[in-house]
């Protein structure tokens, strides 16, 4: 067993490098052909790059131990037990648990709360900074603890996803043009940080677990697109969220 993870590790090791490769060479070659200039601070950079690259082979091993089966069974076995109303509560509680602990939906709250008070769309104060902050990820948690119900009840029921999409991006749109300006470039980013590390490995468990767990269903036609409306819907609760606050 050891050795079997060891020997995926390594795999997932040099795809590591396989995947970063491109980004450091571009980086490089335009910090020493475009700007000449040599690279800052060479051995934090590689040192830096070193555990980057060892981070991001323990993460991919640790969704295929972990998060993937974790979730893909915990789906199949509320849908085996017949109960709609339990499914769409850890949906839920799925949804909104792993967004708000999100570290990319932390960093962009914080800066825009940090942007708001300069700008004077808030006081500025760190209480005011820490509440608008706070309240803008718990809109955003909310926002996908929502999308990944309708997302689950959508597999349920057999309805096609395009015609929910249309309809999700059409209320963006609609939002877009009520909301203050200042919001819409902050919700608009939302619905991308959202779908990140902790996100995306559990929720996409999820929907094929489910889609697996149902008779009729198929995996790879309705056990994806949960992330569209994990992405989708922050955009539209963002919006309101600013329309509300200003």
């Amino acid at each position: 067993m050891m050795r079997e993870v060891g020997a995926a590790l390594a795999r997932d090791l040099v795809f590591a490098v396989r995947d970063l490769l491109p980004i450091v060479l571009v980086v490089a070659a335009f910090q020493l052909l475009v700007l000449r200039a040599p690279l800052p601070d060479l051995a934090g950079i590689l040192s830096g790059s070193v555990l980057v690259v060892v981070g991001l082979a323990l993460f991919v091993r640790g969704l295929d131990l972990g998060l993937f089966p974790i979730g893909e069974t915990m789906a199949l076995g509320l849908a085996k037990r017949g109960s709609v109303w339990a499914l769409t509560i850890f949906a839920f509680a799925l949804g909104f648990s792993t967004t708000a602990a999100e570290p990319a939906l932390i960093a962009i709250a914080a800066e825009a709360a940090a942007v708001a008070a300069e700008a004077g769309a808030i006081a500025p104060t760190p209480d005011a900074q820490q509440s608008y902050a706070v309240g803008l990820r718990l809109t955003v948690a909310l926002s996908v603890g929502a999308a990944i119900v309708v997302g689950v009840i959508r597999i349920i029921r057999g309805w096609p996803i395009h015609w929910l999409i249309i309809g999700g991006y059409l209320g963006v749109l609609v939002m877009t043009v009520f909301a203050p300006p200042d919001i819409v470039g902050i919700a608009y980013d939302s619905g991308g940080v959202t779908t990140s590390t902790m996100t995306v490995p559990l929720v996409t468990a999820l929907g094929v677990g489910l889609a697996t767990a149902i008779r009729g269903r198929n995996p790879m036609v309705d056990g994806f697109g949960l992330i569209a409306f994990a992405s989708l819907t922050p955009m539209v609760f963002v919006m309101g969220y600013g329309i509300f606050v200003s």
